[in-house]
């Protein structure tokens, strides 16, 4: 898909920059699972898009429209940007059809909270995600892996639906052998016929064997909805108090900036007071977890 632009002027008034995208180019497209994909991309003038993990992109095709985007990739790793994409509806089913390295699509952003990741320094990390929740966790566990000396043990938790849906699949593989991590992962279910050698469960089974220190421990969690609660319960019984638990909710983002409601829970606004949340802030307002 070839997109003509002409050169994009500085965006010097702080409201046009909430609203008018700026231009990107695709550097590359990678195949994850059959319905995700890895794009990279780069600003056209060269500058770092600013972003922090856990943050959100609106990504925008000229004709086909626009949608947010969790951001998956590190501002440790360079001026690129990249974003881990299931093909779920008109955007991106246009991202994983239509464009090619090389082409230009515009993109706003990046919006919303991210992770603290000077309140983790000296903590011990435990890192919970599941399914396309690994895109915003895969950005914080990059951070962390290039400042590993400013934290204490990290755990990686991640679990699947099953083994073709597992994401990042060669990155899992090193932090699974790095002997900076401790990473495990499980998917919900085995087809019959499919060889796997790894465990098979919901991800919760995975925390009752972890030895955690409630004193020294800080939790951070991404994942459907229906992840949340469980994981919570198994966090309680290892003692870890709510104030020391992190997370990133999922709610139908629109805008991106506070003007459409689509993602309010009671007075807050996900896109702009989330998507990561203190949960201590959060767990007792109506629909938030």
């Amino acid at each position: 898909m070839s997109i003509t632009v002409e050169k994009q002027a500085d965006l010097k008034d702080p409201q046009e920059a909430l609203y008018r995208p700026l231009l990107c180019k695709m550097v590359s497209v990678k195949e994850l699972t059959p319905t995700e994909k890895l794009f990279r991309l780069e600003r056209l003038d060269g500058r770092p898009f600013g972003h922090r993990p856990g943050q959100f992109v609106q990504v925008s095709i000229p004709g086909i429209g626009e949608a947010p985007i969790s951001v998956s990739s590190s501002p440790s790793r360079g001026s690129y940007l990249e974003l881990g994409v299931r093909r779920t509806g008109v955007l991106t089913g246009a991202l994983h059809e239509m464009i090619q390295p090389g082409d230009v699509i515009g993109f706003r952003g990046p919006f919303g909270t991210y992770f603290d990741v000077d309140a983790m320094k000296g903590r011990d990390l435990i890192l919970i995600s599941g399914g396309c929740g690994l895109a915003p966790m895969r950005a914080l566990i990059q951070y962390i892996e290039d400042h590993r000396d400013q934290y204490g043990k990290v755990t990686i938790l991640y679990g699947a639906k099953s083994p073709i849906d597992i994401l990042y699949k060669d990155e899992l593989a090193q932090w699974v052998t790095s002997t900076q991590l401790n990473c495990q992962y499980t998917v919900d279910d085995v087809p019959e016929g499919t060889c796997w050698d790894a465990n098979v469960g919901l991800i919760t089974q995975l925390i009752p064997p972890l030895d955690i220190d409630p004193a020294r421990s800080l939790a951070v969690i991404v994942g459907p909805p229906i992840m949340y609660r469980f994981v919570l319960q198994e966090l309680k019984k290892k003692n870890l108090p709510i104030n020391q638990i992190i997370v990133s909710l999922e709610r139908y983002m629109k805008c991106g900036v506070g003007k459409c409601g689509h993602c309010t829970i009671e007075h807050l606004y996900c896109c702009m007071d989330g998507p990561v949340f203190w949960l201590n802030d959060v767990i007792n307002l109506a629909g938030a977890l």
